[in-house]
This record gives structure tokens, C-alpha cells and sequence, in this order.
């Protein structure tokens, strides 16, 4: 039996009951999708919607970017796939690019697949370089669902009835709109959160801390922004204990916040940084970066993480595109623009609804958290899934964080070549949409 990829049915969702199993996903949405271009994907039954993330937040160029198509077209008939141990010109030049476009001491560039999978790669190698292996992290955190990148995520998928890698231990969140630890002004004291959060760790270490991974704007906990001077006291207080800082860069590197790396807003350096999504342009990418002192003691030490597509050359060939547009077009200091007037938009939904508690973010990562009322905060799933719903309806596809504790919170992560009028347009719709369940006008 042929069934060719694109070839029709006269019932899908039969097809789906039957044969595509559940991984997770809150749910699916509504419709079957046939192409994506730009900004927008297209449905089978031709709707057009305004994609406001990105996809998973990795088509960093919009879909199916012309100069990314030509790549892929001109790599698949000259190399797709090699043995891992094997070089190519596209694999040297993307790690070649990466190493330029970071501060020393970072300049050894491993080629990967996946976010789960380079921070796994990261975690072990902060293991094998310290001969540790406890990991601190955030208590919202999201790096994955391997083995260790799922160990070191507390904001879901935790509860599965498995035992996690040993040695995991987690920090509060700074979270300024939801502070646990207040100064005299009633306003979050990051200060005395992260001297308490060590006091923890320390007092439940077995002496083996190895490394800190956390995001620079965590994205899945809620699109929280750590404050200033925030992530220069996390690494002293990590190098104090001889431990490494990893920074996870899924969704803040490669110009989405407005400059090329999230970690530049702080001017703190990780000793190893994960790079992935926003890398690979709609494919599969993903890189460690590190120092050479740090990669040559891992080496020494036996490192391995030897994958069946480490270095591939189709993807490295992609991901090189994808950094020459993000430079030639200057995306980065557009994205730092794009993101103020989204940010305008967004701050004027929190003063004319009475559910948006509060909007944050940077550059085009930002996000609004839905409340029952603004005095009482109290976070509201169900007015978001209903804002999400009639979202999807008037034409945007919105991704809200369906973790367990954050029901509310809306990611934006529109395409960095997302026009003003994309977003003028969806955050039209999307003040259509919380004023229609505000008011009743939409409901279950």
C-alpha cells in the first residue's frame, strides 16, 4: 500500500484516533495544516493564521524562508548524511561562525540535534570536567525530557513514577511578579531568594556539586526575566563552589531578544552554553559551546556523546543560512525594536483589562499572564485556554504554558522577520479575544 506524503483523506481525525499516538502535547489543535510560509500557517480547509510562535519558537526566519529552502535544495544533492566521525565544509563553518560570533573564552563548537539533547550533552560534560555530578537548576525550569536535561526540569514531567539521575537540586525562581522573598517595599528581594536557595543546596549537597544550568529568560516557567545583576551573583556563587554555569539558549540565542545571545543583557559568560531551535531555522540544530581548557579536560577525561547525526553537514548547511541572514539583516538590534512596540501593545492590554495581570519579556520573547483580577492575581487556565481558543478562531495561533502551575501565561515568539503590521494584527486579534471572554461574550 502507497500513501504519498501529502495525499488526502476523506476523515483524518479517524486516522489520528487510530494510529498517531499521544506524546505529551496538551492537546492537538483543530485542524489538519497544509503549508507554512512567512509569518502564517494554512490549514487544509485554506484558513490562513498568523503564527505567533514561531512554530516550537525555532522558525527564527519565518516558515519555509526562501534562502533557507535554497539551501536545503542545493546541500540534499551534494551531502545530506555522514558517519559521525567525518567532517564536512558545512559542519566547519557553522562551528567556525558560532565561535565568532561569541566573547573568549567560549570558542569550541559541538554540532547537535536537539535542546534535550545538548543539554545532556552539556550536563555530562560539567561531569565528566568536575568529577561531580550534582546539578542546580530552577524550580520552573524546562531543559528537556532525556535523562539528564528531564532531572533538571521541575516545571513538568516530573511525575511519571520514575526515578530521576541522582543529585538534583533546585533553586527558587525570581519571579517579580509573584515574589517569595519581599523587601520592605512589598517588591522581590532576588538578593536574600538566591542566598536562600544556596543555603539549601549546601545543606543537602554531598559535597559533589558539578553545575548550574539555567535559562536567561526562562521561557516555559512563564517568560521570566531574571533582574539585573541577577545572573553575575548566580555564577559567583556557582564558582565559589567550584561548580560550572550552563546557559541554555534554546529560545533566547540568535537575535530573538534583541541581541545576538541572551546571556549579552548581563554581560555574564557561561562556561558552557546550549544552543538550539532558534539555530536551525524550522530544522533539527542544536550546539555545545565551550571554552578550550574546559573541552580539552573533558577529552582528557573520556567525554563522549558520540550521536548518529552529530555533524551533520544538510542541517550545519542550514544553520550557517540561518546565521548569515540573522547578521546580513541586522535581526537582532530589529528584534530589540520589534519587541518595544510589541511590548507597547501588550502593557496596553494590562491597563484595559481587568484578567491581564502583567506583560514581560524582551525583544520577540515576551509574554502576558492571565488572572481571575488583577488585585488578588490568582491565575486563571481556564481564562486562558478560552483566550487561546478564540485566538486560534479569529485567525492567531497563540502558545499559552500548560504546565502544571502556570495555566495563564501566553508565550510570544513571533518570527524575527515578523512585519509591524503582523503584529499590530495580532495583538489586535488577540485584545479581540480577551475582551470577548472578559465580558462573557465568548465562554465553553
Amino acid at each position: 500500500m502507497t500513501i504519498e506524503p501529502f495525499e488526502r483523506s476523506t476523515d483524518p481525525w479517524h486516522e489520528v484516533e487510530q494510529h498517531v499516538g499521544h506524546y505529551g502535547a496538551p492537546y492537538f489543535a483543530p485542524d489538519i495544516i497544509d503549508r507554512a510560509e512567512g509569518s502564517y500557517i494554512y490549514t487544509e480547509d485554506g484558513r490562513k493564521i498568523l503564527d505567533f510562535t514561531s512554530g516550537q519558537m525555532c522558525a527564527t526566519l519565518g516558515h519555509n524562508n526562501p534562502e533557507v529552502v535554497q539551501t536545503i535544495r542545493t546541500t540534499i544533492g551534494r551531502l545530506d548524511h555522514l558517519y559521525s566521525g567525518m567532517l564536512s565544509r558545512p559542519s566547519i563553518n557553522l562551528c567556525t561562525h558560532i565561535a565568532q560570533t561569541l566573547p573568549e573564552p567560549l570558542n569550541k563548537v559541538i554540532p547537535l540535534s536537539t535542546g534535550s539533547e545538548v543539554n545532556e550533552a552539556a550536563i555530562r560534560m560539567a561531569k565528566t570536567v568536575t568529577g561531580r555530578f550534582e546539578v542546580v537548576s530552577f524550580s520552573r525550569s524546562w531543559h528537556g525530557l532525556t535523562q539528564a536535561s528531564a532531572a533538571a526540569t521541575y516545571s513538568s514531567a516530573r511525575k511519571v513514577g520514575v526515578p530521576c539521575a541522582p543529585g538534583q537540586f533546585a533553586i527558587p525562581t525570581p519571579y517579580e511578579y509573584r515574589p517569595d522573598f519581599t523587601d520592605a517595599e512589598g517588591k522581590l528581594d532576588w538578593r536574600k531568594e538566591l542566598d536562600f536557595g544556596f543555603d539549601m543546596v549546601d545543606a543537602q549537597s554531598s559535597g559533589s556539586l558539578a553545575a548550574c544550568i539555567v535559562e536567561p529568560i526562562l521561557s516555559g516557567g512563564g517568560i521570566l526575566v531574571p533582574p539585573d545583576g541577577y545572573l553575575a551573583e548566580l555564577k559567583k556563587k556557582c564558582h565559589e563552589r567550584g561548580m560550572l554555569l550552563i546557559f541554555d539558549e534554546a529560545q533566547t540565542g540568535f537575535g530573538r531578544t534583541g541581541t545576538w545571545y541572551g546571556f549579552q543583557h548581563d554581560g555574564v559568560v557561561p562556561d558552557i552554553l546550549t544552543l538550539s531551535k532558534t539555530l536551525g531555522g524550522g530544522l533539527p540544530l542544536a550546539a555545545l559551546v565551550t571554552s578550550d581548557e574546559i573541552e580539552a579536560t573533558a577529552r582528557e577525561r573520556g567525554f563522549t556523546f558520540y550521536t548518529s547525526h552529530v555533524n551533520d553537514p544538510l542541517v550545519a548547511a542550514v544553520g550557517c543560512t540561518v546565521m548569515n541572514v540573522i547578521e546580513r539583516d541586522d535581526l537582532p538590534s530589529k528584534a530589540a525594536q520589534k519587541g518595544d512596540r510589541l511590548h507597547a501593545g501588550l502593557q496596553r492590554l494590562v491597563e484595559t483589562h481587568g484578567i491581564v495581570g502583567d506583560a514581560r519579556g524582551r525583544g520577540l520573547l515576551q509574554g502576558i499572564e492571565i488572572v481571575k483580577d488583577k488585585q488578588g492575581k490568582e491565575r486563571s487556565a481556564a481564562l486562558g485556554d478560552l483566550i487561546t481558543r478564540r485566538c486560534y478562531e479569529l485567525g492567531l495561533h497563540m502558545n499559552i504554558v500548560c504546565l502544571p502551575g502556570m495555566g495563564g501565561v501566553f508565550r510570544i515568539a513571533p518570527p524575527l522577520t515578523v512585519s509591524d503590521a503582523e503584529l499590530d494584527d495580532g495583538l489586535t486579534i488577540l485584545d479581540q479575544a480577551i475582551s470577548d471572554v472578559e465580558t462573557g461574550r465568548y465562554r465553553d
